[in-house]
């Protein structure tokens, strides 16, 4: 018997019309990659500014076609690190759009993904396709091109819903954090707040983290115990 775990089939179909000149006769398949990260106490996702018509000034998904010998999984490994020089990300299938007119180009069914990755570090670069590439609080999203605002919207109920019961968090926090700075990442994106004393006893109890040893000091308040996650494994858990 399968079971269905919470976050699927929370998505919105967006259709568009479809210009006169179709690029593509038959239908093709496209990944798009919508990725997060956590930055200046905001939920951020990656966009890419689009230069052609008829999107141009637009903002897009790091995303594009499938090519005929290659996985889907692979093809969306390939886009993040062409357009966006992102690799060795968490990266998780979300859902499949297909809506008939979604693309002006022609029949394009895109099997989208999420990505998390922790803001430090990163260094961002796209191709000559595209005017800019930059990271946008959810919130304050600029004009998007194609279905994407659907799509992203799509990737933050299944990461809201994914934080309730499995430790993918670990993928948004640097190698060392403080208790503290865990339950914030979780109250940003889940935009609530937690409970201290139950959110700490829950975390513990579960061993996701392991102490370093060492205290994080400076700043007004006192030294905060520093702790790294005892796997980077996706699992199956019951967090909140």
């Amino acid at each position: 018997m399968t079971k269905k775990l919470p976050g699927y089939n929370m998505c919105i179909s967006y259709t568009m019309p479809l210009m006169k000149q179709k690029k593509y006769k038959f239908a093709v398949i496209a990944v798009d990659v919508v990725i997060f990260t956590i930055s200046g106490q905001e939920l951020k996702v990656l966009l890419i500014k689009m230069k052609k018509k008829p999107f141009t000034n637009f903002w897009a998904v790091p995303g594009g076609l499938v090519k005929p010998d290659e996985s889907v999984d692979k093809a969306a490994k390939r886009h993040l690190k062409s357009k966006a020089g992102v690799t060795n990300v968490y990266l998780e299938q979300l859902y499949a759009f297909g809506e008939v007119k979604r693309d002006p180009f022609g029949r394009v069914v895109s099997i989208a993904y999420f990505a998390l990755i922790s803001p430090s570090g990163i260094k961002l670069k796209t191709t000559k396709e595209y005017d800019d590439i930059k990271w946008f609080p959810i919130d304050e999203l600029p004009r998007l091109a194609y279905d994407h605002k659907e799509i992203i919207d799509c990737a933050v109920s299944r990461l809201r819903s994914k934080l309730e019961y499995t430790n993918i968090v670990y993928s948004l926090l640097p190698n060392e954090f403080t208790l503290g700075e865990l339950q914030k990442t979780y109250e940003i994106i889940l935009k609530k707040r937690l409970d201290k004393r139950n959110f700490r006893r829950k975390i513990l109890s579960l061993k996701l983290v392991k102490k370093i040893g060492e205290r994080r000091r400076g700043g007004k308040n006192r030294p905060a115990e520093l702790y790294f996650f005892a796997s980077k494994r996706p699992r199956i858990i019951e967090v909140l």
